[in-house]
């Protein structure tokens, strides 16, 4: 009898031990949309802090984002290259802002990790809500990246830091670089500029060469004005009616 009760109670403790653990999620795979250039609208919650922004990817460890919310973030963008951060505001450089500084800390979270599954051939994970959710381990804790049909990035988390970020409106950039792309600009604007202080240099020069050779060094341009007329008659034949008060004058 007693040997009957302890198999039922055995029987029980499996079945309920199995039906309390969570079901293992099979791996699925898709293709890699987090090695592109991007630019995005982003909305970031970091415990109590809520901001919203666009944040771009030029390249890997080639980020930045431009703040809109809140008011003490509005304006600033931080400009993340190989580990430099800089802050900027409205073309301005300043030292990074202490209202910027967690999410300073949480962008570089989420640059580290999505440039590290960038480098894959194709993301493994499990599937929820349509999504494909990418898991991984950074010094600053655990995270999720979630990618939606496309491969592109859909939301990150860091649960233990109280982070999420959703990106939104996800477009593909050309440009690789920031660098790339202020060269081009540069480019196309100094042209005009140099064409117009050619212009502007030669326009005048020539003007004063013209009335330097006829009133004030004739000596010198002899092939050009051969001789100064020695009579009104003469100068009224050379310069025509609209001098010929001067010639009378004269």
């Amino acid at each position: 009898m007693k040997r009957l009760v302890s198999m039922v109670v055995m029987i029980v403790t499996v079945v309920m031990f199995v039906g309390c653990t969570s079901p293992i999620k099979p791996e699925t795979s898709r293709k890699n949309g987090l090695k592109s250039a991007f630019e995005s609208k982003v909305n970031i919650s970091i415990d109590k802090l809520n901001a919203e922004g666009i944040v771009k990817r030029f390249g890997e460890g080639v980020w930045d984002v431009e703040f809109s919310e809140p008011n003490t973030l509005s304006g600033v963008k931080l400009a993340f290259d190989g580990g430099v951060v800089t802050a900027s505001y409205k073309g301005l450089d300043f030292s990074v802002p202490q209202s910027a500084m967690p999410v300073k800390a949480m962008m570089m979270n989420l640059i580290e990790a999505v440039d590290t599954n960038a480098r894959l051939e194709e993301l493994k994970g499990s599937e929820k809500d349509n999504v494909l959710e990418v898991t991984g381990s950074l010094d600053g804790g655990d995270y999720v990246i979630s990618v939606g049909k496309d491969g592109r990035l859909v939301s990150f988390d860091m649960e233990n830091n109280k982070l999420k970020m959703i990106f939104s409106d996800m477009k593909e950039m050309l440009s690789s670089t920031p660098e790339t792309t202020s060269d081009t600009t540069a480019t196309t604007t100094t042209e005009p500029v140099t064409e117009t202080v050619t212009e502007s240099e030669t326009e005048p020069e020539s003007e004063a060469t013209q009335a330097e050779d006829v009133f004030i060094t004739p000596e010198e341009n002899a092939e050009e004005v051969i001789e100064f007329p020695e009579s009104a008659e003469e100068t009224f034949d050379i310069i025509g009616d609209d001098t010929i008060d001067f010639a009378e004058e004269y």
